[in-house]
C-alpha cells in the first residue's frame, strides 16, 4: 500500500481550507446584510414610503364595493356632536304644537340635521325660530309612487327622508345619522356616549322596539320604531339611500314607515341591534312609574309626548319638558337612572330616578323587586286579551296597598352645592298618600316627610356595569331626609 505523498496532503489540506473560509466568509456577509437591511427599515424609514408589508395589509383591506368603503374623515378624535346628523320628520299643521318639544333639546349652530315638513311652512310660523332645526320641505315622489301604486304615500314619503338628509347634508366629519318624530325628546350627550363605542365605519342600525308586545306583532320585533329614534352608521345610511327608490319600489305593499325601513336595511345585510336607552313609549296616561324605574341604560329618546300625561302632575306637557330637560343640563348620565337604598332604623326604602323622582316605601325592599316599574300607564290600544301580557317588560300592581304604594316625590329644583363638586336635587311630595302607615312590625309611617335632597357627584358616570348606592340621613320626625349617592362596595348587596 502506498501512502499518500506530503504535497498531495497538502494540497487538499488547502483545498479545504478554501472552501470553508469562503462558505464561512459567504455566511458572515449574508447575516451582514440581513442585519444591515433591517437596521436601514427601521432606522432610516422615510414617513411618506410604505412598507412592503403595508402594501400586503392595505391589498388586503381594500373595499370590497364602492358602496362598504367609507372614511369618514382623517377625525381619529372620539366621537362628538359633530359626528351626527338629525334627520327628522315632522307635520306642518302639527308644528306649532310640537316645536317646543325639539327646542328642549336642539342646540343651534352645534346639532346638525334638518326638520322635514310635509309642506311650505305657512306665514303664521314664519320667520323661521332660530332655536328650531331649519327644515326642508320633503321631495315629491308622487310620480315613484304611482308608479308602484305604493299602498302608504305618506309612509313612503317618510322612508324617502332618509336619502333626502343624506343628500342635503355635507358629509365631512358624519359618523352617525339619526331619525325621529318631531315629538321627540332625544337626550344628547347620552346617545354621543354609547355611539363612542362602537365603530362607526361597520354597519349598524340601532333602535328601539315598542314597550306593547302587540305593536311589535302588528309589524315586527325586529325593527327600530321611528318615534324612539333610529340611528344608522354611516356606511349603512349611505348603502341605504343609494338603494332607496329600488328598495320603495319592492316593497310597496308595506304600510308602515318603520317596517319598510327594516326590510330595506335586511336586504342590505343587516340586522336590528336594540338600544334600551331608546323609548318608543308605546302607551298612555300617566308613565310615571316606567320613568320612576328605568333601565340601567343611558336614557338616550322618549317619544309620544301628546300621548301620554304631563310628567309632572302640577304642570303641562311643555312645561315638564322644560322641567326635565333642566335637569339633564347638569348630568344626562344619571338622568332616570334608578339607585336603591335604605334607612334601617325606620325600615324604610328609597327609589331614587335621577332628576325626576323618589318614592319612600315604608318597608325594606330588595332592588330586584323595584326594578319592575308600576303600572301606573295604561295599554297602547284596548284591542287586546287582558289574559295575555302587555307589555315588554314586567310590571308591578298600582293597587293601594299600604306597603306596596310609594310615597311619591318629584323633583322640584337642582343646582351645584357651594364647593361645587356635587349636584343637589330637591325633590317635594307629589300628594299626600292617603293611606294608613304599613302594618309590618317595626315599620315607621312617612307621611310627614314632605322634602328629600339627594346629592350626586358632579362627575359623569361613564361605566354602567354596575348601579350606583346610596346612604340616607334622616332623624325620626324630621319632614326632610337626605340621601347621598356614591360608589356601591365590593359585595354590597341591596336587600
Amino acid at each position: 500500500m502506498l501512502l499518500p505523498s506530503f504535497d498531495s496532503l497538502r494540497d487538499k489540506f488547502v483545498s479545504l481550507f478554501g472552501k470553508y473560509v469562503v462558505a464561512g466568509l459567504c455566511k458572515v456577509f449574508l447575516f451582514s446584510g440581513i442585519i444591515l437591511y433591517l437596521a436601514s427599515i427601521f432606522l432610516f424609514k422615510d414617513p411618506d414610503c410604505t412598507s412592503p408589508y403595508e402594501l400586503l395589509e392595505f391589498s388586503n383591506n381594500l373595499p370590497k364595493s364602492p358602496i362598504s368603503h367609507f372614511i369618514s374623515s382623517n377625525d381619529t378624535n372620539p366621537t362628538n356632536l359633530s359626528h351626527l346628523v338629525f334627520g327628522l320628520l315632522g307635520s306642518e299643521k302639527a308644528w306649532q304644537y310640537r316645536k317646543n318639544y325639539i327646542e328642549s333639546w336642539w342646540r343651534p349652530k352645534l346639532t346638525r340635521g334638518y326638520l322635514f315638513l310635509d309642506v311650505v311652512p305657512t306665514a303664521n310660523l314664519l320667520p323661521w325660530s332660530k332655536n328650531s332645526p331649519p327644515y326642508k320641505v320633503s321631495h315629491n315622489i308622487t310620480k315613484l309612487v304611482q308608479e308602484t301604486q305604493h299602498v302608504a304615500p305618506i309612509m313612503a314619503r317618510m322612508v324617502h327622508g332618509i336619502k333626502e338628509v343624506f343628500e342635503l347634508e355635507e358629509h365631512k366629519g358624519v359618523r352617525w345619522v339619526v331619525m325621529g318624530d318631531d315629538d321627540t325628546i332625544f337626550f344628547l350627550d347620552n346617545i354621543v356616549d354609547v355611539l363612542a363605542k362602537y365603530d362607526h365605519n361597520k354597519y349598524y342600525y340601532f333602535g328601539a322596539q315598542s314597550e306593547y308586545i302587540l305593536s311589535n306583532f302588528w309589524y315586527s320585533f325586529n325593527q327600530g320604531f321611528g318615534g324612539a329614534g333610529f340611528i344608522l352608521s354611516y356606511p349603512l345610511a349611505k348603502a341605504l339611500a343609494e338603494d332607496m327608490d329600488s328598495c320603495l319600489r319592492r316593497y310597496p305593499f308595506l304600510r308602515s314607515a318603520d317596517l319598510i325601513t327594516m326590510a330595506c336595511i335586511v336586504d342590505l345585510g343587516v340586522s336590528f341591534s336594540p338600544l334600551k336607552g331608546l323609548h318608543q313609549i308605546d302607551l298612555t296616561g300617566d308613565i310615571s312609574g316606567l320613568l320612576s324605574s328605568h333601565p340601567k341604560a343611558p336614557l338616550m329618546s322618549l317619544h309620544h309626548f301628546d300621548a301620554v300625561a304631563p310628567l309632572f302632575p302640577t304642570m303641562n306637557r311643555i312645561q315638564s319638558t322644560r322641567h326635565l330637560m333642566k335637569a339633564s343640563k347638569f348630568d344626562q348620565s344619571r338622568m332616570l337612572q334608578q339607585t336603591i337604598c335604605h334607612h334601617r332604623s325606620s325600615n324604610w326604602t328609597f327609589s331614587i330616578s335621577w332628576g325626576y323622582s323618589v318614592h319612600i316605601y315604608e318597608r325594606i325592599m330588595p332592588r330586584s323587586y323595584l326594578l319592575n316599574p308600576i303600572e301606573t300607564f295604561d295599554a297602547w290600544s284596548n284591542k287586546h286579551d287582558e289574559k295575555r301580557p302587555l307589555y315588554m317588560f314586567n310590571t308591578r300592581s298600582s293597587a293601594n296597598d299600604s306597603c306596596e304604594t310609594p310615597h311619591v316625590f318629584f323633583i322640584k329644583s337642582i343646582g351645584e352645592t357651594r364647593g361645587k363638586n356635587e349636584n343637589l336635587v330637591t325633590y317635594s311630595r307629589s300628594v299626600v298618600r292617603r293611606l294608613p302607615s304599613c302594618p309590618a312590625g317595626g315599620n315607621h309611617p312617612a307621611n310627614y316627610v314632605y322634602k328629600i335632597q339627594v346629592y350626586s357627584p358632579r362627575t359623569k358616570r361613564t361605566e354602567m356595569d354596575r348601579c350606583e348606592c346610596c346612604d340616607v340621613f334622616h332623624t325620626v320626625g324630621s319632614n326632610i331626609a337626605k340621601v347621598k349617592l356614591r360608589e356601591c362596595f365590593i359585595n354590597e348587596k341591596i336587600a
